[in-house]
């Protein structure tokens, strides 16, 4: 571990804001949940995957940690061109991040949008493929 703590030190860096850089030596059940979550998904994309699939990875996380979560993911999965899964309920985290968006109902594809279509998606429209508003 100790060969490795500049680069692990570097690591945590770029997750800025939870303090985890500065706990490097604290044992995993003593982080917070933000910086557990942080640590889960630096470990995650430290080898590349050939596909990330996060599963509501801000789910447990308080509202201010949650974004800074979703901010800092969509700027390593950005700059080191990742192919993302991200399985959410936040509608407006499924409308901001990523180019494509695939909408679920009862385990079926109710509806699959990309890029300029999904853009100009609004919170409200998405909540009509639901049936829950009309």
């Amino acid at each position: 571990m100790k060969k490795h703590l500049s680069h692990f030190q570097a690591l945590t860096e770029t997750m800025d804001g939870n303090g985890l850089s500065a706990r490097l030596n604290t044992a995993t059940e003593n982080l917070s949940g933000g910086q557990r979550q942080a640590l889960s998904f630096l470990m995650a994309t430290e080898q590349r995957p050939d596909l990330l699939l996060l599963d509501e990875h801000t789910a447990a996380l308080d509202p201010k940690t949650s974004a800074q979560l979703m901010t800092q993911t969509n700027q390593r999965v950005t700059e080191e061109k990742l192919t993302c899964l991200m399985i959410t309920h936040h509608l407006d985290d499924a409308l901001r991040y990523g180019n494509r968006l695939i909408v679920l109902d009862q385990g079926q594809i109710k509806y699959d949008v990309r890029d300029e279509e999904k853009a100009q998606l609004t919170k409200e429209k998405l909540l009509s493929f639901f049936d829950i508003i009309e």
